[in-house]
């Protein structure tokens, strides 16, 4: 995909790599870990509730600290917050390659979630700042893409190189390092807004009924996410599918479902109008957590996994590109964190709520829920207001993206 002639002629052609890059990295942020787990629970010799934690601090962090983070790149702009950002990212999370010990590496992991939560924040902000229009539908679904993509080739990475050591994965995280330093490089400083003192600040936000909805189904949308990964192994288990590398089959083809959505999902929005999308989507997830609970075929249950990955393809950059515009320019970046505080809430829930209630009941019976539970967003989404978004403008000069005021402002 060509993306070097759209650029505007203030700006540079690294710019959409890196912040496609630094997409990658929120994703991975546990997964990266999953696989050493086990062994570092033992060499630690701690409970796996408190292993577990080394794989959730993060994001009790990022959903806690991206509203700061929010106001601080509404008010200084985006480009150094974002490499500060990306450089604690790496630092904190390339600590765990000589941490020996639980309590320092459980403090690195939630320093680690600090600097999450800017690479997130900041590369949705800079996404939607510096492009408009078609170009913007067709961008964020690319960030779609290489986010799904990230949640598959990082952790790939840190498993081989935890063939070595438990340590080994936390080396990926440094990476973060070298993207701070291309961030400086390529990124322009974005001219921030002039302040309006009556629309900015998050309490005004958080009475934005229309915001608050959206956030409220991406966090559901998240904890359903994190739900189908952490017990579709189970599921699987029980019809028996016990092979590691086919269970790992399954995970991938959701992946890939999504990053492919994410190519075309410029195409959809000249098309679809973003209420027409979200449904798509959620129609979709409870159709696929349906199949989940009653099948025993691993073919439909394949088939219920790749809805779920073509929903997020298509509710994920329509969420992002909702969210902020239901909020004024001064206070975009906070909106976006609002998204976070949402997306890692919800992934941090999902196992506290999904756990107990697949013990008490069954995991088919979990499912079920999921399943009435994206049901109840289907109708909810009917009353969403047929006016939010219009469809995807063609092809034209909207399509470039907006050119900072001078290359090199702020530097």
């Amino acid at each position: 995909m060509s993306t070097t002639a759209r650029l505007g002629p203030g700006q540079r052609p690294g710019i959409l790599v890196v912040l496609l890059l630094g997409s990658t990295l929120s994703v991975m942020a546990g997964a990266i870990l999953g696989p050493v787990i086990e062994v570092l629970r033992a060499d630690l010799a701690v409970t796996g509730t408190a292993a577990g934690l080394v794989l959730t601090a993060h994001s009790l962090a990022i959903a806690l600290a991206s509203p700061v983070v929010g106001w601080v790149m509404d008010r200084w702009g985006v480009r150094r917050p974002l490499a500060v950002g990306l450089l604690v990212y790496g630092l904190a999370g390339g600590a765990g390659l000589v941490v020996d010990s639980y309590i320092p590496l459980l403090v690195t992991r939630l320093v680690f979630g600090l600097g999450a939560a800017a690479v997130f924040t900041g590369t949705t902000v800079a996404i939607l700042m510096l492009y408009q229009g078609a170009a913007r539908d067709r961008v964020v679904g690319w960030r779609s893409t290489a986010v799904s993509l990230g949640g598959v080739l990082w952790p790939l990475v840190g498993g081989a190189l935890g063939a070595v050591s438990w340590h080994g994965p936390f080396a990926v995280y440094l990476v973060g390092i070298p993207i701070a330093v291309a961030t400086l490089v390529a990124l322009p400083e974005v001219p921030v807004p002039a302040r309006d003192p009556g629309s900015g600040g998050l309490v005004p936000l958080l009475r934005t009924p229309l915001l608050m909805a959206y956030c409220g189904l991406l966090l559901v949308l998240a904890m359903l996410m994190l739900a189908v990964a952490v017990f579709l192994p189970q599921r699987l288990a029980q019809v028996g599918v016990h092979n590691p590398f086919v269970v790992s089959v399954f995970s991938a083809v959701l992946a890939v479902a999504m990053s492919l959505v994410g190519l075309v999902y410029a195409r959809i929005r000249r098309r679809l109008r973003y209420p027409a999308v979200l449904r798509i989507a959620v129609v979709g997830w409870s159709a696929g957590f349906l199949c989940l609970g009653l099948s025993d075929s691993p073919p439909l249950i394949l088939l219920a996994v790749t809805t779920f990955g073509l929903g997020m393809g298509l509710a994920m950059p329509a969420l992002t590109v909702l969210i902020a515009d239901a909020a004024p320019p001064t206070a975009r970046a906070q909106a976006t964190s609002l998204a976070g505080t949402a997306t890692f809430a919800g992934q941090f829930a999902a196992p506290l709520l999904f756990g107990p209630l697949m013990e008490a009941t069954s995991i088919t019976g979990g499912f079920l829920c999921a399943a009435g539970l994206s049901a109840v967003l289907v109708v909810a989404l009917l009353f969403l207001p047929e006016g939010a978004g219009p469809p995807g403008p063609a092809a034209g000069p909207t399509e470039t993206p907006a050119a900072p005021e001078s290359e090199g402002a702020g530097r």
